[in-house]
């Protein structure tokens, strides 16, 4: 059985991911297969690009019900930069664009009076601590590429916030549904240490 499942609904490069998980030792694997994400001890879903093509990606693929069931059987899932925001119940990006809805809350657009997107190393302050930053800093620094960011409706889920003209959850988690606004596969060693979090700690349902 995979360990690790990243789902491939045709949006963006995931093997920069799949060598990250490699590299800290996590059996990991690049696919659309429904058997194989069927069958997986964990799910990432990536996303790339804007809201609502991956949201139809995603759809089109057939992916929506089986990833759904899976969270609801208990299946840790990571969303990672789009992927994230896709865990929400909608977005404002290009009109209002509906999410998975696996927790409250909206995505929205930086304010204009910002440079976006917001791009680079920034820091992620914890607001608690969870399993999915295990040996993780407080303030450690991580790689962004976005210009959309989540609003919870439920505070609780947040887990760590980066300031960017404003303070915005970087990390949340629920039970086992777990999402990191940055890019882990790019954030080096600290981005690294989370991966093996995911794929090693435990995610109970809430």
């Amino acid at each position: 059985m995979t360990s690790v499942a990243i789902i491939d609904y045709g949006v963006g490069n995931l093997r920069s991911v799949e060598k990250a998980f490699a590299a800290v030792g996590v059996d990991a694997v690049v696919t659309g297969d429904k058997k194989k994400l069927l069958t997986a001890e964990r799910l990432v879903l990536p996303g790339v690009g804007a809201f609502g093509m991956c949201m139809s990606e995603f759809e089109r693929h057939g992916l929506l019900d089986l990833v759904l069931n899976r969270v609801e059987q208990g299946t840790p899932l990571l969303g990672v930069c789009v992927g994230m925001q896709m865990l929400f119940e909608e977005s404002s990006e290009f009109g209002k664009t509906p999410g998975l809805g696996l927790l409250k809350g909206s995505v929205d657009r930086f304010n204009e009076t910002l440079v976006v997107p917001h791009v680079g190393w920034n820091q992620v302050v914890k607001r608690s601590e969870h399993p999915l930053l295990a040996n993780v800093l407080t303030e450690t620094f991580f790689y962004f590429v976005h210009s959309y960011y989540c609003e919870p409706a439920d505070e609780s889920v947040v887990v760590g916030e980066t300031d960017y003209g404003i303070r915005f959850c970087s990390v949340i988690a629920k039970g086992n549904v777990c999402g990191v606004q940055f890019h882990p596969e790019k954030s080096q060693n600290a981005g690294l240490q989370l991966l093996k979090n995911f794929a090693n700690q435990r995610f109970d349902k809430p």
